[in-house]
């Protein structure tokens, strides 16, 4: 990874910039669902963590920018977190009223989380604190982009990829791809390993495209019986 780090070296600016730029284009994807849930005027069928999980990751990449003294990282987890917040907040006008209390718990146990964590970092160790944060950024972000294969077992039964958002898989790759050359620049085994993991976890969603139709497979009719 050293000859590489070092090969890309004179890029680091140019590579950091597009990780950015692919990053906030991720970030506005979101705009999708929520277009679609105000088509249909309801949240039924969409849940709320992704967004919540995307606004926690951000907000903590905050943190870990500020450790890694990285302006870039800072400003772009800024734009995202501003714009998940207005994701959740969206969520949560076209949610109907019983189910706003389910959503005001979720929102309450992510901010919990939050807390605990942004409080852990400045308790512990400092020569600790990095590796650590880095475990806990590393399995987040496992978490939600790994989030489309909880429905595996329905797509590999229907033999159908409807549902899978593939615009936000498609560039959750790219970006990918694009943090892990910065990472190995920075020579930071974390963003190795963090977006090494979530590249290989989004070829897998990407492809169940290339296997299955985005349409349902319509099972073939029956034969018609013999008439006497």
């Amino acid at each position: 990874m050293e000859s590489i780090a070092v090969a890309l070296q004179p890029y680091k600016e140019t590579v950091g910039l597009t990780a950015a730029i692919v990053t906030v284009v991720q970030f506005f994807s979101g705009v999708l669902a929520l277009n679609e849930i105000r088509r249909r005027g309801s949240t039924v069928g969409f849940s709320v963590l992704p967004f919540l999980g995307c606004t926690v990751f951000c907000l903590l990449n905050i943190q870990f920018g500020q450790m890694l003294r990285d302006d870039g990282m800072i400003r772009v987890n800024f734009i995202g977190l501003a714009l998940n917040l207005l994701y959740v907040c969206g969520f949560y006008l076209y949610t109907d009223g019983p189910r706003k209390t389910a959503v005001w718990g979720q929102i309450g146990l992510a901010g919990a989380f939050t807390v605990g964590v942004l409080s852990y970092v400045q308790y512990e160790d400092p020569k600790l604190v990095q590796f650590r944060f880095g475990i806990i950024l590393t399995g987040l972000l496992w978490s939600l982009v790994g989030m489309p294969l909880l429905d595996l077992g329905d797509i590999l039964k229907k033999k159908s990829t409807e549902g899978l958002p593939f615009p936000i898989i498609f560039l959750g790759a790219i970006v990918s791809f694009c943090w892990l050359l910065y990472g190995i620049i920075l020579r930071s085994n974390f963003l190795v390993v963090q977006n090494l993991m979530a590249l290989a976890l989004s070829a897998v969603q990407l492809s169940l495209f290339i296997i299955f139709p985005s349409g349902a497979t319509k099972p073939p009719p029956s034969p018609a019986k013999k008439r006497n």
